[in-house]
């Protein structure tokens, strides 16, 4: 796939970074406002689906994409499930909130472990829309008429 102008690229680099930080923050800030793992992943997917789309690629980065986002997307998955079963060994019930909940209410340490559940959705999500993304971006003229 061939990259795009220069102005494209140059905005794309300065508007990517931007993209990244608003979905970091969707996803850390997600028990406190609307948003969290998934809305964060959407958004951080979308900033590397800009890079992709601006810069281009070639078979081998496709490849290589296709199997980084394909590792991403399991470890996310692996970490929200041993999440889940930590809750159910070490309290007792599956997906119980194992730490305290340190701060007062409304600050980013006050929710528990719903934080580290968000971040690892937010993983899964950004893996899961790259992964499409990179495999409808690969398969070239699917529909011939």
């Amino acid at each position: 796939m061939k990259g795009m102008t220069p102005i494209v690229k140059v905005v794309a680099r300065i508007v990517g970074g931007f993209i990244f930080i608003y979905g970091c923050y969707i996803v850390l800030y997600g028990h406190l406002s609307p948003g969290g793992g998934f809305a964060g992943g959407a958004i951080i997917a979308a900033c590397f689906i800009l890079s992709r789309l601006a810069f281009g690629t070639t078979a081998s980065q496709e490849k290589s994409a296709s199997i980084s986002s394909s590792i991403f997307e399991s470890t996310g998955g692996l970490l929200f499930l041993l999440i889940a079963l930590l809750g159910l060994f070490v309290g007792g019930y599956f997906f119980i909130n194992l730490f305290p909940s340190f701060g007062t209410p409304g600050r980013l340490v006050s929710a528990g472990s719903i934080p580290f559940s968000n971040i690892a959705i937010g993983i899964k999500v950004a893996a899961a829309i790259l992964s499409i993304f990179v495999v409808l971006a690969s398969t070239k003229y699917i529909f011939k008429e």
